[in-house]
């Protein structure tokens, strides 16, 4: 006869406390986005619950957060009829199919009295998630089934997947009821995808072409240990299948399904009429940049749910709710050509020369194709029908050609030998993927961009002088540096196309006031490669003057904070350059006269490294980093042992555990704020 171990109470309580809590910081983390504790303190947790299960395995259960590690593979995907059909929503582009949306719905409310004379209909605005729509079957507070969308009346059952997703309760809260279809997207954050695809390119293995297609991807794997290592990320809208119905509208029955520890974003509200939903369409849109996923457009729903029923459907859509689309981020063209742009340093750009098309909201005739090796990479051939994304203001780039409409008759990108603008060879380093013009500033191009880069806000701030100006100036060879700038006269700039005399006259008042920057100023303006606004700070400070630079022996500039040897030997190539001294010469001659930097308080951050992350509630993250500075402090993009203090605002991410796990103080920005005052 065998013995029945005894397992101690404590330890029963000790993994249901483990189990508790690992779920609640899987909730923080894969549906708020914000950890409360560093990754390692997680598994030490995840290592604790192991370790327990290990030593008493009857305590084991399939809804531990230690079983979402995936099983073994299935041999193929099983199909799944949906008890309630998974309809797709009609669509709307523009105000006017919102208006006329709103007037069908209350015309038909009121038909039925369900709305006064003089009401207007509220509705439930949404985000509109581009991921992949899934069906989540809980019986009795447990999941036991998932299934894709498919058709809308069968779909794929990816259970084993799903249950691997840490957003994805394993088991509901307390009053769930008998059977509760939930209905929701997966998806993939935006860092998340990158970071993903950084690795797949690490592996040699497969690059996704966005977050969407990766999603869809993983839950598609036969076997579920893959998509346990992918990111992803679950957020419920509805329900399908359900034994009681609770309340009455919309919004309640969201916090109801919240109410059960599933996961629902929280940025939805509900408004009233048409007004309503184009105000909130245009709120997201303004902000759609700056979510962590991709959305692509907002979804507008009857609140009452009799209002719902009521209203009915029509074909394979719903009447009583509608998608409004934001205008596409990705499209299809033809690549008509790879012209090449010559940037401030002289690096080689390709640039995708793109038959016009729409996407982003602008229409778009070309786009970057970054580097040779990602033309290579890419298999970007010209004639090919390629995917061009735009997100927000960011430049248009072509993600990659769509093999299968590939002619015959397409071209092979080669990369030219001589700067298509001034004929100099073109040099590409055994370390660098960028190719360079080597003409310097005789090239035509690269004196454009220096500029540009000289007269920007962070380096003279000249306002007024813009891109089209600057081509004009040297076009016409009255300006061939910085230095000539400011000989410029009003009677000099009327003689140029769209200066007007008030226009001109700013102009120069803007480069009387640029004769005196700071010194840190000036040297970021030069555009010396590998020096940025922090470097050439540092280098002002520490080396106090043009001349103490310029004459500045590796040693010397070594001894400057975060100057290594790379940043040294780009000081050094660029002075040793005869027109760069020339440059020099000619600007203390044209009266431009750095003055040190103002450091009244100096000595209160000097020597510090600050990390800013997420987002503030009043300061831009320029006009932090300007006030760090100004203090004597830096800020770095990443947080380290040597971090002094971490700022975070809202969706702070990975930077804030990092600073938790390191144990770096963090500030928020009253502590930022009042650290600054304390000087």
């Amino acid at each position: 006869m065998t013995a029945v171990t005894q397992i101690p109470a404590e330890v029963i309580r000790q993994v249901e406390g483990l189990r508790h809590e690992i779920n609640a910081h899987n909730t923080r983390y894969y549906v708020y986005d914000a950890p409360i504790v560093s990754d390692a303190e997680y598994d030490r947790l995840m290592a604790q619950l192991l370790a327990l299960e290990a030593q008493y395995p009857s305590l084991v259960s399939p809804l531990s957060p230690t079983q979402r590690v995936g099983g073994a593979p299935v041999a193929a995907f099983d199909t799944v009829r949906h008890v309630v059909p998974m309809l797709s929503l009609d669509n709307g582009f523009d105000a006017d199919d919102v208006r006329a949306f709103d007037r069908r719905v209350t015309e038909g409310l009121r038909d039925s009295g369900l709305l006064g004379a003089a009401d207007k209909v509220a509705y439930l605005a949404e985000y509109k998630f581009d991921g992949l729509a899934v069906s989540l079957r809980y019986e009795r507070g447990q999941l036991v089934q998932a299934a894709t969308r498919g058709d809308g009346q069968q779909g794929e059952d990816v259970t084993h997947n799903i249950r691997t997703l840490r957003s994805v309760p394993l088991e509901l809260k307390a009053g769930a009821p008998e059977v509760l279809e939930v209905r929701g997207e997966v998806f993939i954050n935006i860092r998340d995808f990158e970071r993903l695809n950084q690795a797949q390119q690490g592996r040699g293995e497969k690059i996704f072409v966005n977050p969407r297609n990766a999603a869809a991807g993983s839950l598609r794997q036969l076997d579920p240990r893959i998509a346990a290592k992918r990111p992803l990320r679950f957020f419920a809208y509805g329900w399908g299948d359900l034994t009681t119905s609770p309340l009455p509208e919309q919004s309640g029955m969201l916090d109801w399904l919240e109410s059960l520890g599933l996961p629902v974003n929280p940025d939805r509200r509900v408004v009233k009429g048409a007004e309503g939903l184009l105000s909130f369409y245009e709120q997201v849109g303004e902000r759609r940049t700056q979510l962590p996923f991709d959305i692509d457009g907002v979804v507008y729903k009857v609140n009452s749910l009799r209002g719902q029923d009521v209203l009915g459907f029509v074909a394979r859509a719903p009447r009583f709710a509608l998608a409004h689309k934001f205008p596409a981020q990705e499209e299809t063209t033809t690549l008509l050509g790879i012209d090449i742009q010559v940037g401030r340093t002289g690096a080689i750009t390709p640039v995708a020369r793109l038959k016009p098309v729409f996407v982003g909201g602008v229409t778009v005739t070309n786009a970057t194709l970054h580097n040779e090796d990602e033309i290579r990479r890419k298999d970007v051939r010209i004639g090919d029908t390629v995917i061009v994304r735009r997100a927000g203001d960011v430049i248009p780039e072509v993600v990659g050609p769509i093999i299968e409409r590939r002619p015959d008759s397409t071209v092979l990108f080669q990369m030219p030998t001589q700067c298509p603008v001034c004929g100099s060879a073109i040099h590409r380093a055994e370390d660098e993927a960028i190719s360079r013009c080597t003409g310097g500033l005789f090239c035509a191009a690269q004196r454009k961009q220096s500029l540009l880069h000289a007269a920007g806000r962070k380096a003279l701030d000249i306002e007024g002088l813009g891109e089209k100006l600057v081509d004009q100036l040297v076009d016409s060879g009255r300006v061939k540096s910085i230095a000539d700038l400011f000989s410029l006269r009003v009677e000099d700039l009327l003689l140029y196309d769209r200066m007007g005399r008030k226009s001109a006259e700013n102009l120069v008042a803007a480069l009387e006031k640029a004769r005196t920057p700071t010194l840190g100023r000036l040297l970021f303006a030069l555009g010396i490669r590998h020096v940025g606004e922090t470097t050439a700070r540092d280098l002002a400070r520490h080396l106090g003057s043009v001349d103490a630079v310029m004459h500045a022996t590796e040693e010397q500039l070594l001894a400057v904070p975060d100057v290594g040897p790379v940043v040294a030997h780009a000081i050094q190539e660029f002075f040793a350059e005869a027109h760069n001294r020339d440059v020099i010469a000619a600007l203390e001659q044209a009266g431009v006269r750095p003055q040190l930097d103002a450091e009244p308080v100096r000595q209160l951050l000097s020597g510090k490294t600050l990390v800013l992350t997420g987002t503030l509630p009043t300061l831009t993250r320029d006009v932090a980093t300007q006030m760090i500075m100004a203090a004597g402090g830096k800020v770095s993009g990443s947080v380290s042992k040597k971090t002094a203090w971490v700022v975070a605002g809202e969706e702070a991410g990975s930077k804030l555990a990092k600073a938790v796990e390191l144990g770096v103080p963090v500030l928020d920005e009253e502590g930022l704020k009042a650290l600054l005052a304390s000087g």
